[in-house]
């Protein structure tokens, strides 16, 4: 993809940009925010930059200073890269890819994929993820989140095979070990997520120093509705300089109260109150995919392979990423006259 005569074009103004935001933030952004207005085509596309547009006709808004903290910490390689999968190959070509394979197979797919990884049965299944990242970035899936339950570096060169695609890997602070962080900082279509606890500021400090991107996340419960609301979380996020801070409801919370927070999430980015960008990993994947397919909903898959659907398990071989090809699970888990019943 790094052919792409649009690509090129668009990078080449990004770099510039860049470049520009050192010395002219506010007017730098709103130029390229201008620019991608009038070029975008698609849904989703067009709908994002309008909401940039307004949002940034604050002059105080706090995203100004996001970005320029981003551009100064951050190699230029790594905003870049990831920007560029996760903008253009995955919410432009991949979207358009997906909405004309819907049409096709009468199927929906989503536009990203959540994974959680078992590290000690992943060499025997590694040939497996290479190839469903292999067919995901086919069907236009351009944006991974993974979720290792320990030893992420294992992960990397995996990540290293798939440029084109936008990954998201889920860390502690225990993996954050000099030769992890040394691997880490080869791949620039990676961005890394660390939970916000009482380790997170040691552990941000870490990656600013190296010049990672990185977000921030916290998976909340019911007891956790006042600190959301009252932006205390994301203040306490803000200070970490991280891309994101995003949120992911624990399975005990109820369908009613996910969608209240994430009216609180949504709210608290809409009105640019923090330094940080709030993201529900839920909820606004579910938002990302309605503008996208006009079905709201998310795909993941546990440790085993299996996809969780509508907060179960769809244990059958049949709904196995590492026994059966994606658009295969799709086109049954997904078929466009029985997704309310089946939605991810």
């Amino acid at each position: 993809m790094e052919n792409d005569t649009s690509r090129i074009l668009i990078e080449t103004v990004v770099k510039k940009t860049l470049r520009d935001i050192k010395d002219s933030p506010e007017r730098s952004i709103r130029n390229l925010i201008d620019m991608a207005l009038t070029f975008s085509y698609g849904r989703f596309q067009h709908s994002f930059f309008e909401i940039a547009q307004t949002m940034l006709k604050n002059e105080r808004s706090p995203y100004y200073a996001l970005v320029q903290d981003i551009v100064a910490h951050v190699k230029e390689q790594k905003i870049l890269r990831f920007g560029m999968n996760l903008g253009y190959n995955s919410c432009t070509i991949g979207a358009a890819k997906i909405r004309e394979l819907e049409e096709r197979e009468g199927c929906q797919i989503p536009w990203t994929v959540f994974l959680k990884l078992q590290a000690q049965r992943f060499p025997s299944c590694e040939e497996s993820y290479q190839s469903a990242f292999t067919q995901g970035e086919n069907l236009g899936i351009y944006a991974w989140m993974l979720f290792p339950d320990q030893q992420p570096q294992l992960f990397l060169p995996l990540i290293q095979q798939h440029p084109d695609s936008a990954f998201v890997l889920f860390c502690g602070e225990k993996d954050i070990t000099a030769s992890f962080l040394n691997q880490a900082a080869e791949l620039d279509n990676l961005m890394l997520a660390f939970y916000l606890d009482n380790s997170a500021p040691k552990v941000c400090s870490r990656l600013r120093e190296h010049e990672l991107l990185y977000s921030v996340y916290w998976i909340y419960s019911e007891a956790d509705e006042e600190t959301i609301r009252s932006g205390r979380l994301f203040h306490q996020a803000e200070q970490l300089h991280p891309v994101f801070t995003a949120l992911l409801p624990a399975p005990s919370c109820s369908p009613s109260f996910r969608e209240s927070i994430h009216h609180s999430i949504k709210d608290a980015r809409d009105q640019q109150l923090f330094q940080t960008i709030a993201w529900d990993l839920d909820g606004d994947g579910r938002l990302v995919s309605k503008i996208i397919s006009q079905q709201a909903y998310v795909a993941a898959f546990d440790s085993n392979g299996s996809l969780l659907a509508s907060q179960r398990k769809l244990a059958e071989p049949s709904f196995n990423l590492l026994n059966n090809d994606l658009l295969s699970i799709f086109r049954q888990a997904f078929p466009k006259k029985q997704l309310a019943e089946v939605k991810a």
